[in-house]
């Protein structure tokens, strides 16, 4: 079967560990050439040695808007343009907002709504050019917001409202967005670093409140991935403005 995006580059926020990572290696299946969009890390040297010519991986703090305009840069130089941008690096961590220190606060917005708001930014001329698509990885949360985790539904429901905004002021351009409203996902062993105890709190609380039910079980990021596949792999004649994938069971 044929790649559904052979020729296209696509630049992927956050894709050295998580759900992120399964993006860049459906991307990669697909016959796409990827730009990760990333700090440094271990996770990210091994991403590079792994792929090769096909995957630039790019030292870059979404939260700056002049490291991402010259991350962008270098991708459009490197790969000749810029047809796909995935917004999937965010922040997430539970904590109470009256315990909340400003360094967490700050973060999460600084991640999670400046980061795609730069990186669209910065891509939008070259998406121009491409025609290209924007998808934005939103959560669930958005409908339901969890205690201990209302500032980051927040922050995911400001990044909707931006991709509803932007899905008008650049239609005339050919340029799609679209939103992929996650439910809960499988993470891997060091993926989350939280407070222990705010964490058992955090699982006590959502477990009484039906939250935990709401999530249900946790879906695979792989299948996560293909979401994301079929998404960008749509004729330009059709957008899926928002997409909710979620895991088939539940234990509501």
């Amino acid at each position: 079967m044929m790649a559904r995006l052979a020729g296209k580059v696509a630049v992927v926020t956050g894709g050295t560990k998580g759900m992120g990572r399964h993006f860049v290696d459906a991307l990669i299946m697909e016959g796409a050439r990827v730009a990760v969009l990333a700090r440094a890390s271990p996770q990210a040297q091994a991403l590079a040695r792994e792929y090769r010519d096909d995957v630039l991986v790019l030292d870059c703090d979404v939260t700056e808007s002049d490291t991402v305009d010259r991350a962008v840069a270098e991708v459009a130089a490197h790969f000749g343009g810029v047809d796909i941008l995935v917004n999937n690096a965010a922040i997430f961590e539970p904590f109470l907002l009256e315990r909340a220190t400003d360094d967490q606060v700050m973060r999460h917005i600084a991640v999670n709504i400046l980061g795609p708001i730069w990186c669209t930014r910065a891509c939008i001329p070259h998406l121009r050019v491409a025609r290209g698509q924007v998808v934005t990885v939103s959560s669930e949360s958005v409908r339901m917001p969890f205690p201990f985790l209302t500032v980051y539904a927040a922050t995911k429901a400001a990044v909707e409202t931006l991709s509803r905004g932007l899905r008008d002021e650049l239609r005339a351009d050919g340029i799609r967005v679209a939103v992929l409203r996650s439910g809960s996902v499988a993470s891997g062993p060091g993926d989350r670093n939280w407070d222990p105890d705010v964490t058992a709190a955090f699982f006590d609380t959502i477990s009484k409140s039906g939250h935990a039910a709401f999530a249900g079980e946790a879906a695979d990021p792989r299948t996560m991935a293909q979401a994301l596949i079929a998404m960008l792999a749509l004729p330009a004649d059709v957008t899926l403005d928002l997409v909710e994938a979620r895991a088939t069971r539940s234990t509501a």
